[in-house]
């Protein structure tokens, strides 16, 4: 019987499956189970639906190599690609119960942490719908970055446990022994079936020790960073603020890629394929620097164990590999130092050595040399040099590596250089975290846009269509009101689903500018306090991790709890204003925040967001974009036009001249405006200290003032006036409800699907 005839036979019987696996797992029938274990019964039965999909292959593979994908919880996801989900739905409200529940306790896989990994789950997803090849490669994480907690308006770190006896995750027998020099460990293969929408299912090969030891945590995320063989696959971007962090890092990123080539000859090798036309039947796709060591390790296997001589193998490595560069920040382009090198991956270090040699005998320019005079390594460079494609992933991005981050490489290779505008896969951030909206919108355009997201653009015929646009306003207004259910029972607060939802959730870093946000906010309080109220309540919403060791990033968390509990705290303004920092920011508390947001918060620095995504899911989901001319921003002001985005602050030119002329001054702009000077002492001022910590108020207020690094200050005024220009223009609800609309019939062209069909286009070429 085939694969597709087993799946309808499944589906058939979707009900029957359902008490089967109710009675077999906890001897009940599925009305009597509890929402937990109703929870484990989809598993199961999803489960094999997923088994029995057709497996999508062809004679060329993309293995999509990434140091994290953030995937989110999959049961609503799959039982959408399976089409299966209105069935379950309808079979658990005759059953007493709603699938909101459910998914409720499912836990959430912890392998990624923000955009980087979170776009690599959507590409995963993209690849199977269009039906293509492909496999995400990376590693089985225990406990993720971290589970955040908040105590004394600080961010505390604690692991996330996220792995149970049942789960999506496949156990296979594939072993394989990586070498780090005198120390040997095995590793241990785990699967995700990762499906298509109304396609067949692909893989996410995630790799393990053998040997991990999770009691090795001990307080917090503390654990003993030199036990190797038992402390690789415990986190993700463990604290590298040591030597000892430093060289885990490395040990994580080797063994991840001495798994993957050894994965991807193995299968070359069992499809009878010759490892001489690897680039043939194979393309790996390098997500960022962290897994740079593929070239170089799979060259090394192909001279050392296949008797390639070391052209043969540098030829047919550098036309698989290709590199796509996420930022444009020069600390997040991951140079090692040789001599960690040295330690980790003896083996490695006279290939790097060779690539570098050959280097420097055809070009003279030391900017572009892999080893520098200081004996670093630039990863970067490596994928440069030795990779067939070099992407950015936003237009502005490509064109800033192509104008001055990467300018002496793209002299040498400008046939490489292509941009990659990212993407996000609809049918989690509208069919599965919105299902009011996708349910209007196919009432009003038909089913297409779900596999062609282009069609979105038919919703602009109905632009001044007062009952649709009123349909549009209420869904918005229905899940404000269910996020404020949930932030009351997670959280503690109360909020007025009639105010204005500002919402700014991401990485916590000082180049997305969460603390100019805060300043208008110390703004705003200030000016309510004065007598000058808004004219409708202001909610202020965050979410976003701090890296451990990223002590400023730590310290704008901190700053925004202390406003948190100063504003809803303070009568004369929690009836006007309320903060809420929501505690650990993941995929499923966005699938919450993102459909409820009226103004998407997107104010990074111009020129230092490399793309940005949750820009799309907000702008996907009617919320109006407040930014910068940054990253992904700019091809949305494009496609939106002026009047359906607020665009503020200095351009990226101006930005780009100010570092290379170092003349920004931020105690300027502090001295100068009156307004700049009080937000930004009012971070040591009495209210902040009688309920925050000294130490790390007065290290952000000298940062803002003596260094100030991504320029918040010189841009605050410009976005005190555009923010205060949204909320203005919020009360004209006929132009807000158009502005909506025409920022969702805009979205299509963010979807994942175009970002791969690109890929496939232009690099990947899959047959």
């Amino acid at each position: 019987m085939s694969t597709n005839m087993q799946k309808d036979i499944l589906v058939l019987n979707l009900e029957e499956q359902m008490e089967k696996s109710a009675e077999r797992q906890f001897e009940k029938k599925l009305a009597d189970c509890t929402n937990e274990e109703t929870y484990y019964v989809l598993l199961e039965v999803t489960s094999e639906l997923l088994k029995v999909s057709e497996p999508i292959s062809g004679e060329k593979k993309v293995y999509y190599i990434s140091m994290e994908f953030l995937i989110g919880k999959l049961l609503s996801n799959n039982l959408i690609n399976l089409h299966v989900y209105d069935k379950v739905n309808e079979i658990l409200q005759k059953n007493g119960k709603k699938l909101a529940d459910i998914e409720e306790c499912e836990p959430e896989p912890s392998l990624g942490n923000g955009g980087l990994g979170r776009l690599a789950a959507c590409f995963l997803d993209s690849i199977a719908t269009l039906g293509l090849p492909g496999e995400g490669i990376g590693l089985n994480y225990h406990f993720g970055l971290f589970h955040q907690v908040f105590k004394e308006n600080l961010q505390n770190a604690e692991k996330d446990p996220w792995i149970k006896e049942q789960s999506w995750l496949e156990k296979t027998n594939v072993k394989y022994e990586v070498n780090f020099g005198k120390k040997k460990v095995v590793s241990r293969l785990y699967n995700m079936i990762i499906s298509g929408y109304d396609s067949g299912v692909n893989k996410l090969r995630l790799f393990d020790v053998e040997s991990v030891d999770e009691s090795l945590v001990k307080a917090g995320i503390t654990f003993d960073k030199k036990k190797i063989e038992k402390n690789l696959t415990l986190f993700l971007y463990p604290d590298d603020s040591d030597e000892a962090g430093n060289l885990l890092r490395i040990y994580q990123e080797y063994f991840l890629v001495s798994n993957a080539a050894q994965l991807i000859l193995q299968e070359q090798k069992e499809r009878g394929y010759d490892l001489r036309k690897l680039n043939e039947h194979a393309v790996i796709q390098i997500n960022d620097t962290h897994p740079t060591m593929i070239i170089p390790e799979l060259i090394r296997i192909l001279v050392e164990d296949k008797a390639f001589s070391m052209d043969d193998a540098i030829d047919v490595v550098s036309k698989t590999c290709a590199y796509t560069n996420h930022t444009i920040l020069a600390e997040a382009l991951e140079t090692w130092p040789l001599k960690y090198l040295e330690k980790v991956v003896p083996q490695l270090v006279p290939y790097i050595k060779e690539l570098d040699k050959r280097i420097r005998a055809k070009v003279k320019n030391d900017k572009v040399q892999i080893i520098d005079k200081e004996k670093k390594v630039h990863m970067a460079f490596i994928d440069i040099h030795y990779g067939f494609s070099v992407n950015g992933v936003a237009a502005i991005h490509t064109d800033i590596l192509k104008d001055s981050e990467l300018h002496d490489f793209y002299e040498l290779y400008p046939e490489k250089f292509n941009n990659k505008t990212n993407g996000v896969t609809f049918r989690r951030w509208l069919l599965s975290c919105n299902h009011p909206l996708a349910n209007l919108i196919s009432e009003t355009i038909g089913d297409g846009f779900k596999k062609d997201a282009d069609r979105l653009e038919d919703l602009l015929n109905h632009v001044d269509d007062e009952e649709f646009l009123n349909k549009v306003e209420a869904i918005k207004i229905g899940k404000k009101k269910e996020l404020c259910e949930y932030i009351s029972k997670h959280e503690g607060v109360e909020l007025n689903p009639d105010s204005i939802f500002d919402i700014q959730v991401k990485r916590l870093h000082e180049y997305k500018r969460q603390q100019m946000n805060a300043l208008y906010i110390i703004h705003k309080y200030l000016e309510i306090k004065g007598g000058k109220k808004p004219t409708r309540p202001l909610t202020f919403l965050f979410g976003a991790k701090a890296a451990p060791a990223y002590v400023i990033a730590k310290d704008i968390i901190h700053l925004l709890l202390c406003l948190q509990e100063i504003v809803n705290n303070d009568p004369d303004v929690n009836k006007y204003m309320k903060v809420v920092m929501v505690e650990n920011y993941n995929v499923s508390y966005a699938e919450r925040l993102i459909p409820a947001c009226d103004v998407s918060e997107q104010i990074s620095l111009a020129s230092k967001e490399a793309s940005g995504t949750s820009n799309m899911k907000f702008m996907l989901n009617g919320a109006v974009t407040l930014g910068t001319d940054d990253g992904a921003n700019v091809e949305i002001h494009q496609l939106v036009g002026d009047d359906n985005i607020y665009i503020f602050g200095i351009s990226a030119d101006e930005v780009i001249e100010h570092y290379k002329k170092a003349d920004y001054v931020s105690k300027d702009y502090y001295k100068k405006s009156p307004v700049i000077k009080e937000a930004v002492d009012f971070i040591i001022g009495k209210q902040c200290m009688k309920v925050g910590h000294k130490e790390n108020l007065e290290r952000l207020y000298k940062e803002l003032i003596g260094k100030d690094w991504f320029m918040t200050l010189i841009d605050l005024e410009s976005y005190i006036e555009a923010k205060d220009r949204i909320f203005a223009d919020y009360e004209n609800r006929d132009k807000w409800k158009k502005m909506m609309v025409t920022n969702i019939a805009k979205a299509g062209f963010f979807s994942s699907d175009r970002t791969i069909r690109e890929y496939n286009r232009d690099i990947w070429k899959l047959k």
